[in-house]
């Protein structure tokens, strides 16, 4: 459980580092979206290849497959209401806006974190140790996530010292989620734990088309393409050396 925990934390640690860095140096939007769309290619990886596939071999396809529409459906609601109370550009580097507030953007976050998390917990679960394609996959993904969002809250003038406070209450969230992933589901059937997996890799893909590649495109440009093709390869990469013996 230990180790759920510390998995979860480590995943999630890019956030404050991602925001330190937005702070000492002004990223250029277009740098920005080449990033994320980088960490969105690595993401597209690590659910094909770590969470998909992985769960079909704990159990047949409905299962994976009811769980993945389970987890997009789920996304979408969460994220409809966080955007209704203003959380919608959470990943904006160009400033949260009027219409925005700084709760409903880290509950946003923490909706987008909660999947990923709960999956590094669960990786080690099948008995092979920790993921560490699903890990490297967490922590770039989160880095131009918390990037782009402090970015944005530095341009609506939020207090710095609020901004990491904020991220840090994400990244204790994030590692909760992992050991509870973990520990609830420790002695769950295959299917169940297919059904789980399944439901975060269609919250994670929901995420990522409703939020993190509309973002990436917007402030990269169609080079966003090749950025998230190198990424995805990166971490198919990771997953291959890793499943060799």
């Amino acid at each position: 459980m230990t180790d759920a925990l510390f998995a979860g934390l480590l995943g999630a640690s890019s956030l404050l580092l991602g925001a330190l860095l937005a702070m000492v140096h002004r990223v250029q939007h277009r740098t920005l979206g080449l990033i994320m769309a980088f960490g969105a290619g690595v993401l597209i990886s690590a659910v094909a290849y770590d969470l998909v596939a992985d769960a079909v071999e704990f159990a047949d396809g409905r299962s994976v497959v009811s769980g993945l529409f389970v987890g997009a459906a789920t996304f979408f609601v969460g994220d409809l209401l966080i955007v209704r109370r203003g959380g919608g550009q959470r990943k904006s580097a160009t400033g949260p806006g009027a219409e925005s507030s700084a709760q409903a953007i880290v509950l946003g976050t923490i909706l987008d974190g909660i999947p990923e998390s709960i999956v590094l917990g669960l990786t080690i679960l099948s008995g092979e140790g920790l993921s560490i394609a699903m890990l490297v996959a967490v922590f770039l993904s989160n880095l131009p996530e918390a990037m782009s969002s402090t970015a944005g809250f530095i341009a609506a003038e939020t207090p710095r010292l609020k901004i990491l406070r904020l991220w840090l209450f994400v990244v204790l969230v994030s590692g909760l989620s992992s050991m509870l992933g973990y520990a609830f589901f420790g002695d769950s059937s295959p299917e169940t734990i297919a059904f789980v997996q399944g439901f975060a890799a269609g919250a994670i893909l929901t995420m990522l088309a409703d939020t993190m590649m509309p973002e990436a495109f917007e402030n990269g440009g169609p080079v966003v393409g090749l950025a998230t093709t190198v990424g995805f390869a990166l971490a198919f990469l990771i997953a291959t050396l890793e499943a060799k013996p």
